[in-house]
């Protein structure tokens, strides 16, 4: 076979009998051909292992396909880049925590507890991150060590595939595919389900703590939005001080131009930064804070004296704020409760407040016998839009003066008159409204940052401890799927970078990734699922940035990872040279979306017992729920992309019948239906998606996958002989990849099945025989 690489491959014979076996062929030198024309792969892809096979075809020529399987170092320098992630988020919130100011006995013991809470999950991540430095060299854990702690962020035998195919008078063709063990928090256990049934159960759950805790209830949307809330005021408010600098360094220039573009890029900013705190969220968190202020009274005790001491919540409701502070802004909605149902909250001196779901309605009072204001927000959320609206103005005033001045003079003149102005003039005129804006932004900033941690401390205090562990869980979980996904978009990217259409396909509407899971929904199988399906999930939160690297180092072309638990971005550094061919759009740094979505089909023993006895409910939903986001992105697609920018295949099925085919798959009862994860495979090739499957630990059953899907594409795409895909598929799986797989988990070349197992597979799931047995795995 070495030799045959290097003759034309046109004249290829074919005077192997028919009957003889696919030939097969081992080589280093193999391994090294597409690293050595793709200088990309070196920096996150490492370790090859190369198999070379000739198959016959049906007009009886020769095509050679190459199986290369790689490990990827992102297995361990995305979780490590998490973790360090995890651990500033949570030190930036213990912070928040300190500075929310003084609290009566009962708010300041809840946040102790909490910054106790959080102090632990720091050290522990700590802790979990030296460990992971000490370990050099390795770019993959093996499903051995799944269950091994100083491991659980790291994905479960995270591996790229790529078939290349040769045939005659044909170009070359490749198909991808990442297979990794299903994101899991195996250390933890499954006992009690995995994640999707412990947040269901706990958010039930946590309106009995709210009241036993004395907190008020927020859902998880109003958590959600205090956490984008905190995120976008933090990373706008530095944007704006730095944008506010650029318009004075313009003025200091004279530059009208310069002046013009970096007071649209403030306004632009500044209008964001606006319409972010236009939430009533943060007004009613700003009222329950101050009555969590020691030595907290109603104005009614002030007013009206009480006897023996008992104190008279009164209720008071908030005047229409719905003017517009700004032309061109919206006005502040009048203040309405967080939620809906009403309840009974107990304040710190004693009182009761009514509340509605939680959310404190407004009451006059005064801490430390001032009263409070309850129209300071809508002021010094008006003020910012105000005080942007007298740089707008001072801005006209200058240009209009400026204009005025100018008459049609030759070149040298005009020069000589600009150069006559005191250049600083315009900037000193423009400093004051500017620094008044930059402190209406930062006096918004520390209330609203107050207001979103306060929420933030109720959310945390009523959930102790299991909120903590659930999180926990969580980023676990997120780290090994995120992970996956990096390296999947990485490869896609590599392998599309000449492709006009994919790239514009990328910028405009983004990728989808389809994970192909095999687990069965039965025993401990069904928590790995449940954690799986809130994992996939959780990566919608994730967009991807194509930059350029600072040198072509290797080093400095490894991805990185930036942002919080609610939003993160992957930097992916390409070569200078590389990088300038990307669409303007792409190299304008524009977020690159991904559309993740999961199909869940078990096919073992376990599965049997799953549909004879017990409940597939969880995988029905989890296939229903993710066809309807394939098919809403195919229909963004389709509005966007032209069809001419997707990949031609021979197979001439429209995509609008697969997906069609795929949703009657769906809701059909049909034991061990395989046909919706075939059809959602092809589904995602032909959308120039990223293609992953897994199962457990991504080793038995993912290969028995993963070489039925390849030969299944030499069939369908390169006209493999009938005779010949039996021989192929199980060379493939004896002699292949996927078998060196096994061994590098398990020191085996056996997969982990028996026979009986095996009775319970569908039948192209089954390895050739020899090539099975029971071994731990």
């Amino acid at each position: 076979m070495g030799e045959m690489e290097e003759v034309d491959i046109d004249h290829i014979t074919t005077d192997i009998p028919s009957h003889k076996c696919p030939v097969v062929c081992e080589s280093a030198s193999h391994a090294c051909i597409d690293r050595e024309n793709n200088p990309l792969t070196g920096p996150v892809f490492k370790n090859p292992v190369c198999k070379v096979y000739r198959f016959q075809t049906v007009d009886s020529k020769w095509m050679l396909v190459r199986e290369q399987m790689e490990e990827c170092t992102l297995s361990f320098s995305i979780p490590k880049q998490l973790l360090s992630l995890y651990i500033q988020e949570d030190m930036s919130r213990v912070q928040d925590l300190r500075e929310l100011g003084e609290l009566s006995p009962h708010w300041d013991n809840l946040r102790k507890e909490v910054m106790t809470r959080y102090g632990g999950i720091i050290n522990s991540y700590q802790e979990t991150l030296a460990e992971l430095d000490k370990i050099t060299g390795r770019s993959f854990k093996p499903s051995c060590c799944k269950a091994q702690k100083s491991l659980e962020f790291i994905p479960i035998n995270l591996h790229t595939q790529r078939m290349r195919v040769t045939c005659p008078r044909k170009t070359d063709a490749f198909y991808d595919i990442v297979t990794v063990g299903a994101p899991a928090a195996h250390f933890q256990g499954f006992k009690c389900g995995g994640l999707q049934r412990l947040l269901s159960r706990y958010e039930a759950e946590k309106k009995s703590f709210s009241t036993a805790y004395q907190c008020i209830y927020y859902s998880p949307e109003h958590t959600a939005k205090a956490q984008e809330v905190l995120s976008t005021v933090s990373l706008l408010q530095p944007l704006i001080t730095s944008l506010a600098d650029q318009l004075l360094q313009a003025a200091q220039e004279h530059s009208s131009p310069g002046l013009r573009d970096a007071l649209k890029n403030l306004s632009d900013k500044t209008e964001q930064f606006v319409h972010t705190l236009k939430d009533e969220l943060v007004k009613s968190a700003l009222l329950a804070l101050h009555a969590a202020r020691p030595g907290y009274v109603s104005k009614n005790q002030k007013q009206t004296p009480v006897q023996g001491g008992q104190h008279q919540g009164h209720i008071h409701q908030g005047s229409d704020q719905n003017q517009s502070p700004v032309q061109g802004l919206p006005g502040h909605s009048p203040a309405t409760s967080v939620t809906e149902s009403t309840a009974v909250c107990n304040n710190v001196d004693g009182s009761q407040t009514t509340t509605r779901d939680g959310g404190p309605k407004h009451q006059d009072s005064i801490p430390h016998h001032k009263e409070y204001d309850e129209e300071e927000w809508d002021r010094v959320w008006a003020n910012v839009a105000k005080c942007l609206n007298c740089v707008i103005a001072m801005v006209d005033k200058l240009q209009e003066e400026d204009n005025s001045r100018q008459e049609p003079v030759p070149e040298q003149q005009l020069a000589d008159v600009i150069t006559s102005h005191n250049p600083g003039d315009w900037r000193e005129q423009l400093r004051p409204p500017v620094t008044r804006l930059k402190e209406c932004v930062m006096e918004v900033v520390e209330k609203a940052k107050r207001a979103m941690t306060f929420v933030l401390l109720q959310e945390a205090a009523c959930s102790i401890p299991q909120g903590f562990f659930l999180q926990q869980r969580r980023d676990v979980v997120f780290s090994q799927a995120l992970a996956a996904l990096a390296c999947g978009f990485v490869m896609r990217l590599y392998a599309g970078m000449q492709d006009k259409g994919f790239l514009r396909q990328l910028h405009l509407v983004g990728l989808v990734a389809q994970f192909e899971s095999l687990l069965s929904t039965y025993s401990e199988e069904i928590g790995m699922l449940e954690d799986m399906e809130v994992g996939i999930s959780d990566l919608q939160r994730v967009v991807f940035q194509i930059t350029e690297a600072k040198t072509d180092d290797l080093s400095d072309l490894q991805p990185l990872v930036c942002g919080r638990r609610d939003h993160f971005t992957v930097e992916v550094p390409l070569p200078r040279l590389v990088f300038q061919t990307l669409p303007e759009e792409i190299k304008g740094g524009k977020p690159l979306r991904v559309f993740p979505v999961l199909f869940n089909v078990g096919i073992n023993e376990q599965q049997t017992i799953a549909e004879r006895f017990g409940d597939i409910s969880l995988q029905e939903r989890i296939n229903q729920r993710n066809f309807e986001m394939l098919e809403a992105y195919y229909k963004s697609l389709s509005e966007k992309v032209p069809l001419e920018c997707l990949p031609c295949f021979q197979t001439q099925t429209d995509i609008k019948e697969l997906l069609e085919t795929l949703g009657q798959n769906v809701v059909t009862k049909k034991k061990k239906n395989v046909e919706i994860l075939w059809i959602a495979g092809t589904i995602c090739r032909r959308l120039n998606g990223i293609r992953f499957t897994s199962c457990k630990s991504a080793k038995d059953r993912t290969s028995m996958s993963v070489t039925l899907e390849q030969c299944a594409l030499l069939r369908d795409e390169h006209q493999l002989s009938k005779d010949f895909f039996i021989r192929a598929l199980d060379c493939m799986r004896r002699e292949g990849c996927r078998i060196e797989n096994v061994q590098k988990n398990i020191r085996c070349r056996k997969y982990a099945f028996n026979m009986l197992q095996l009775m319970a597979f569908p039948k192209c799931y089954r390895p050739p025989e020899g090539t099975y047995g029971k071994v731990d795995s």
